[in-house]
């Protein structure tokens, strides 16, 4: 199993490569990337809540706020909640961006996946729909059965008491379908 999660990574590290060079030809670092994302997924979000939810302090979001404005990315507007604060709207390169960074992911994986045969990559994507169900049900129930692995208990979570019961992998109906990064 070991082996199989080692590729899994690599094959993502590969991707996460490609996505960092398209990056950087846009003029973007990493940080000001997850920046411009989290304004696009959250127009009109203030610097402060930018900064938590980025784990950055206020002069770093401040800083990259006044690049990325620069540089055609984001534009800034004075908070009428709040004088002292400005909040931040995705510009039209940021859109641009979007679409360059989430094309060139799916270029590779359309790529990848299109080096084996048909049947092979049906059945690929059904095994990953099904892990990736799985994941999802043992993340919102707090890891109750990687824990029990683990010898501790499980996780406390939002959804309830921090130690369900543990059931197998896969017989959990998630509350959603997840999102399937490989289809």
């Amino acid at each position: 199993m070991k082996e199989t999660g080692t590729e899994i990574a690599k094959i993502v590290q590969m991707a996460n490569r490609l996505s960092a060079r398209v990056m950087r030809e846009e003029g973007l670092g990493k940080a000001e990337a997850d920046l411009v994302r989290l304004v696009r997924e959250q127009p009109g979000i203030s610097q402060k809540i930018a900064g938590e939810t980025l784990d950055m302090d206020k002069g770093a979001v401040a800083r990259r706020a006044v690049n990325l404005e620069k540089k055609g990315y984001l534009t800034r507007k004075n908070n009428p909640a709040d004088a002292r604060s400005q909040l931040l709207y995705p510009a039209d390169r940021a859109e641009r961006f979007r679409d360059s960074d989430a094309s060139a992911e799916e270029a590779f994986y359309q790529w990848l996946f299109a080096t084996l045969p048909e049947a092979e990559r049906a059945a690929f994507y059904d095994t990953v729909h099904k892990l990736s169900r799985s994941a999802e049900t043992e993340s919102n129930d707090g890891f109750p059965n990687v824990c029990d692995r683990l010898g501790r208990p499980a996780l406390k979570t939002e959804n309830g008491p921090e130690n369900r019961q543990r059931k197998p992998a896969g017989t959990a109906k998630s509350r959603r379908e997840p999102d399937v990064w490989l289809l």
